[in-house]
């Protein structure tokens, strides 16, 4: 079987300490995976050697049957993987519409053609009018990007994200930052656009992955212990005692809250 995303056996060592230590998951197509574990487990580490911001110590990373460990950022993103980042990564002086089209223009094979009006390219006009729909911002099309909400900005980013058509998104701590009522919110957005889509998301919030999630993966010490379903996460006793305990009574309660 082809996975949409496969680590095997992945290390990788800043000097002598050991983040991640043979890591090893396989993410079907279509799956939506939510990476939980205590801080210092390794997650933003692991997102970053998937993006290709890291080379790995030594493992495969595999999108889609291929290996993309030691390919660029770039060159990974080309095979069909989106990354977002804790920090919200927007053009701030465009508005809402362009942001949306610079998202789409190469993924339709626009590359750099500085003699071609953006006004006139029909396909990309069409999707990034698509997107701005999907993420429910058409009231705010041409408003600058600086000046959208907190949780405006973040579904910009979502949008920017699946711009380019990629099959396996990254979300690095989409809720991060947000209300209650936001992050309800946002979770459904999510839901919507990555219908089709490969997930992998790193969350604090429990209610958040309990209320998103196909599967759980828990990192502990840059290990994947545990890959499974919410409810047998929940009643893994390996998972209890590394770190879960409290955490998952919130995320029970969250979750009831969330009607998932």
């Amino acid at each position: 079987m082809t996975y949409a995303l496969e680590l095997r056996k992945l290390h990788k060592r800043f000097g002598k300490t050991e983040i991640i230590r043979g890591a090893e998951l396989a993410v079907a197509a279509g799956e939506r995976v939510g990476i939980i574990g205590p801080n210092g487990a390794g997650k933003s580490t692991l997102f970053n050697l998937i993006s290709g911001r890291f080379g790995a110590t030594s493992g495969e990373i595999l999108l889609n049957g291929k290996r993309i460990d030691g390919l660029t950022p770039f060159e990974i993103n080309r095979l069909g993987l989106a990354r977002s980042f804790q920090i919200t990564n927007i053009f701030s002086r465009l508005s809402v519409f362009e942001n949306l089209r610079c998202g789409v223009l190469w993924s339709l094979g626009y590359k750099y053609a500085f003699w071609k009006f953006l006004a006139d390219l029909k396909d990309a006009n069409e999707r990034a009018e698509a997107l701005l729909h999907m993420i429910k911002l058409d009231r705010k099309r041409d408003t600058l990007a600086m000046n959208l909400t907190y949780a405006e900005q973040r579904a910009l980013e979502i949008g920017i994200t699946i711009a380019g058509g990629a099959s396996v998104i990254l979300l690095d701590e989409p809720t991060a930052g947000m209300s209650k009522s936001e992050t309800a919110r946002f979770i459904e957005l999510i839901r919507e656009v990555t219908v089709g889509k490969t997930l992998l998301t790193v969350e604090h919030d429990m209610g958040v992955v309990f209320g998103l999630a196909d599967k759980i993966a828990v990192l502990v010490y840059g290990e994947v212990i545990a890959f499974d379903v919410p409810e047998k996460v929940r009643g893994n006793a390996r998972v209890q005692e590394a770190y879960l305990g409290s955490a998952l009574a919130d995320a029970q309660a969250a979750g009831a809250g969330h009607g998932h």
